[in-house]
């Protein structure tokens, strides 16, 4: 079993409490890890030793930050066999995923390692005798936040913007999977000066003491719309939140229903379902419902014997009342459904037909591989449905018509909207989540813009004859 220590102020430490958890492997129910909960003066020490290394990072040059996040993706990369099997006997995530996993991190460290160095401000056009410029600065310590469902990828985009902008991190990872924050801590930590990242480990209560420091300059956070909005209103700082979702899918009528139920099942069933940006309800018109629910039942089928679990027990009762609450309202199970023998937290693909917009499985975040469909009668009536949510997230459409594909893109009030596939995108996107999904950029160029603050200044020259 992995003994985790947490990183505060350049040293390995146990912390100052006797509290600690422990993490059950949701494959088999072994023990995985044991780590500190952080205390309010674990905390403390951490953000004051951030703060301490602040001055000396934030004023070297860029191109220097640039090369240390370099060397930190290079031993990412070599580490990407043992953080794939954390991540495997944390959260279940199966060892190939898991490594593509990495490899994204990896690849969003050699990004923000590129952007770094050419992410400045702008020169003003004013008087010819003066200089007025926008100068970008770092701002100050970054408390990231980071989820259980992605932990390697995630953590690398957030901590690898906030490093190579200057500024200077403490990091908790989630409770789910500390032994994962960990090791990507160790190798992180070997790459930059002594300070600039800090670990701390613990549940909600560590994220609030993070959050509310007075010496923390901006939080972000990624997970849930709960915790998003907890941490929010505990702290003065600047905050950056990517939350729950449930996003809808829109399979248009003329579309080929075979096709259109893989890229159904893929958004639905993918790492068990619990991506951010998963499928969490159908939206299919009636021409096609049939053929495509026939379709969806057959690949759920095939992903059976490839899904990891869910990331622990509880988390899966949660999935399965919602199915069965589903159940009681009306909807039928048509393949799936049941929870299995046997240790571990597996739970089958699931699809679910006859469902309302009113029923949990629709409105809420199930975030585990379950597929509700909703029967409309035509393309505007399925845009109206998607965009009943206190989420906004994202949205994928399936349609052969550029017309609604436009209509559909323009209407739908998410960050983002995926058209003809349910994931993929050019290298670079951001994503800017709306409502109850949360608020700032997350990835791309831009979370550079949001991990520093503008500076204006106006040089003129003294007077002549000083």
């Amino acid at each position: 079993m992995e003994q985790i220590e947490q990183y505060i102020a350049g040293g390995w430490t146990p912390g100052s409490g006797s509290t600690t958890f422990t993490v059950l492997s949701p494959v088999d129910g072994a023990e995985v890890s044991r780590a500190p909960q952080a205390t309010a003066g674990d905390v403390d020490a951490a953000v004051k030793g951030a703060r301490a290394a602040l001055p000396r990072w934030a004023r070297t040059a860029p191109a220097a930050r640039s090369a240390a996040l370099r060397r930190a993706a290079d031993a990412v990369a070599a580490a990407a066999d043992r953080l794939a099997a954390l991540m495997r006997a944390e959260m279940g995530k199966p060892v190939a995923d898991a490594r593509e996993s990495v490899e994204a991190g990896v690849g969003t460290l050699r990004q923000y390692a590129e952007l770094g160095q050419l992410h400045g401000g702008r020169t003003l056009a004013g008087d010819p005798g003066a200089i007025d410029l926008m100068v970008r600065e770092p701002r100050g310590v970054v408390a990231a936040i980071t989820p259980w469902n992605d932990p390697v990828a995630v953590s690398c985009g957030l901590l690898g913007a906030a490093l190579v902008t200057g500024n200077t991190v403490v990091y908790k990872p989630s409770e789910r999977t500390p032994a994962t924050g960990w090791e990507l801590t160790r190798v992180l930590a070997a790459a930059l000066p002594e300070g600039v990242l800090s670990l701390v480990t613990g549940d909600g209560r560590a994220g609030a003491a993070l959050a509310a420091s007075p010496d923390v300059a901006v939080v972000a956070h990624v997970g849930s719309t709960a915790a998003g909005r907890a941490i929010a209103a505990g702290t003065a700082a600047k905050v950056l939140l990517e939350n729950g979702g449930s996003d809808a899918l829109i399979v248009d009528a003329g579309v080929d229903p075979g096709w259109a139920a893989g890229q159904a099942a893929l958004g639905a069933f993918a790492n068990s379902g619990q991506i951010c940006v998963a499928v969490e309800r159908i939206y299919v018109h009636r021409d096609i419902a049939g053929p495509f629910v026939d379709a969806l039942v057959a690949e759920a089928g095939a992903w059976a014997g490839r899904l990891g679990p869910l990331v622990d027990a509880r988390h899966r009762e949660q999935v399965h009342a919602q199915v069965t609450a589903a159940v009681a309202a009306g909807a039928e199970i048509r393949c799936g459904g049941e929870i299995p023998p046997g240790a571990g937290a597996h739970y089958p693909p699931t699809v679910l037909t006859g469902c309302t917009d009113e029923m949990a499985v629709v409105a809420e975040e199930t975030f585990g591989p379950v597929a509700p469909v909703v029967v409309v009668d035509g393309f505007e009536a399925a845009l109206d449905r998607a965009s009943r949510s206190a989420y906004g997230l994202a949205a994928t459409v399936l349609t052969g018509s550029m017309h609604h594909a436009q209509t559909a893109w323009r209407t739908l009030d998410v960050g983002t909207v995926k058209v003809n596939a349910v994931f993929g995108g050019a290298p670079g996107g951001a994503a800017h989540p709306r409502r109850g999904s949360g608020q700032g950029f997350g990835y791309g160029p831009e979370l550079l813009d949001e991990f520093t603050a503008v500076k204006v200044v106006h040089l003129e020259q003294p007077p002549t004859g000083w």
